[in-house]
């Protein structure tokens, strides 16, 4: 599946913001299940890419002027390997067993792992965890907070992609199973909100498997990868800091589109 991205996010803010810092993770990189064919961002100036500490691209975009407004912009096409289910990697993934404020486990989240996963711990357990945690927490946008905690969350029954994937990790990790966050985007023809999204990997038998906690899907066959983390902080598309500028207003347009792909190219030798 060849898929097609525009997504574009808006700070307007009530005085001038006398300078800003914003953290861009929005450009995806090559992957066993994923292939970037084309990608660029639309910022106020050059930024150059580099690469932060669990090896996502990352653009650091410095405003030292007053500014009232900024635009991002960030657009592409990648192809997606939708029958890969797991991908490999060199680095060690015994980083992603520590536990952050948004992903610690307290006593519930620890108990409804055991009591879903039991003595298992392998993807069929984590697959009975995924719909687990989804008939527990509702869907239900507006009930949490940026800062919310995976305990939280769980405690309030109810969260968005954030939440489920923050209490996935609580689990997961609880359990001694390595597990990360994910950022990035989902085609869905039924659910426009989704377009920008999270899930949760884990690492099972030396490769990461994917687990959509939200919809329930634990094979990432319309899931475009952005950047992973121990948490929302790490991965999250769009990070920033700013000295004045008053009361903010983000606005985010995210727009994802299935392409078809090109037709095999087929050589005739002549004789």
């Amino acid at each position: 599946m060849r898929l097609s991205i525009s997504h574009e996010t808006t700070y307007h803010y009530e005085d001038q913001v006398r300078a800003s810092i914003q953290y861009l993770r929005l450009t995806p990189h090559d992957s066993e299940r994923q292939h970037v064919i084309s990608w660029q961002l639309d910022l106020p100036r050059p930024v150059r890419a580099q690469l932060d500490p669990f090896g996502n691209i990352l653009h650091v975009l410095t405003m030292d002027e007053p500014h009232e407004a900024i635009i991002i912009g960030a657009r592409g096409q990648v192809d997606i390997d939708e029958l890969r289910e797991a991908e490999h990697e060199s680095q060690s993934a015994l980083p992603f067993l520590r536990f952050t404020r948004l992903t610690e486990a307290d006593e519930a989240l620890r108990a409804f792992a055991g009591k879903e996963c039991k003595k298992r711990r392998d993807r069929t357990a984590l697959i009975d965890l995924m719909h687990g945690l989804n008939s527990h927490m509702t869907y239900t946008p507006g009930s949490t907070e940026v800062d919310t905690s995976a305990a939280q969350a769980f405690a309030g029954r109810s969260g968005v992609c954030q939440d489920h994937t923050h209490a996935f990790l609580a689990c997961a990790r609880s359990l001694g199973i390595p597990s990360r966050y994910v950022s990035g985007y989902l085609y869905s023809e039924d659910c426009e909100h989704l377009a920008s999204h999270a899930w949760a990997e884990a690492w099972l038998d030396d490769a990461w498997y994917s687990f959509d906690v939200t919809n329930e899907l634990a094979r990432p066959e319309r899931h475009l990868k952005l950047a992973v983390g121990l948490d929302y902080l790490d991965a999250c598309p769009v990070r920033g800091m700013r000295r004045g500028g008053g009361c903010e207003q983000m606005h985010a347009k995210v727009f994802v589109s299935p392409l078809p792909m090109p037709a095999p190219v087929i050589s005739v030798q002549q004789q």
